[in-house]
């Protein structure tokens, strides 16, 4: 498969098999230390609520409340518009929204990310991550250039290499149930 849109679907379906293998008991990802070390009260905390069999990042979330940073959830409409970081208390009921993704609901205030969890399908060791397709998150990152990204992934999902498009944007850090991973 010489066309990266092909290598895409094809490492999507590969990582999202090895990601299903570990059901019904995933792993946990746990903080680790370089993780609690870059959250500060008032930061504010885009994490996301995983669907299928994404990562969980609820140990992340519930480290990030502890220290004092409010959380946001991304809120989707459709596959073209830009999702937004809506605020989500923990006690909040949320939305189904599209893609089966639970946020929170449109009238929630929209907050401006210090720091986005993001789920993904595969990532490399150069920190290039393979969503599910959409460019959702790419273009949150762009918007959100100041924002410190970090991939939220089990170590099953780990490529050797992704093809990476223009548009593409690294991520920062990637943190798995056995390592957080930097340049």
């Amino acid at each position: 498969m010489n066309d990266a849109p092909l290598d895409k679907q094809a490492l999507r379906r590969a990582a999202r098999s090895a990601r299903q293998a570990l059901a019904p008991d995933p792993p946990i990802i746990a903080p680790p230390p370089p993780f609690t070390a870059l959250l500060a009260p008032g930061m504010i905390v885009a994490s996301y609520v995983p669907v299928g069999s994404e990562a969980d990042p609820a140990a992340l979330v519930s480290a990030a409340r502890a220290a004092g940073c409010r959380i946001a959830l991304p809120h989707v409409v459709d596959r073209e518009t830009p999702l937004r970081f809506l605020e989500w208390q923990h006690d909040a009921p949320l939305a189904t929204g599209p893609f089966r993704l639970r946020q929170p609901n449109a009238d929630a205030p929209e907050l401006v990310p210090d720091l986005i969890l993001t789920p993904l399908v595969a990532f490399d060791r150069t920190l290039a991550r393979l969503g599910q397709g959409a460019g959702h998150y790419d273009r949150a990152f762009a918007a959100y250039p100041n924002a410190h990204r970090i991939g939220v992934a089990f170590s099953v999902q780990e490529v050797e290499r992704l093809p990476v498009d223009p548009w593409d944007v690294p991520l920062h850090t990637i943190i798995t149930e056995q390592e957080w991973i930097t340049s």
